[in-house]
């Protein structure tokens, strides 16, 4: 497992968008890979991209479980 990125969400965050695009401050763009809706609102939240055997993982400060993601 290892950090990717360490940033914020730029701006407005409103949760999972079933397959959202998540702009990190940084200028990294990162999409959901599989569908997942869950709301939940939050100004600039910390998050942060892990990479576990292969694949990445976006968390973010707001939400209880992370979301697989993809660089778009």
């Amino acid at each position: 497992m290892s950090v990717v990125a360490k940033s914020r969400i730029r701006g407005n965050f409103e949760g999972w968008k079933g397959n959202g695009t998540y702009e990190l401050e940084n200028g990294q763009r990162w999409e959901q890979t599989r569908y997942r809706y869950r709301y939940r609102y939050k100004y600039r939240p910390k998050a942060e991209v892990i990479r576990r055997g292969g694949r990445h993982y976006l968390y973010v400060e707001c939400m209880n479980e992370p979301i697989e993601v993809r660089r778009a």
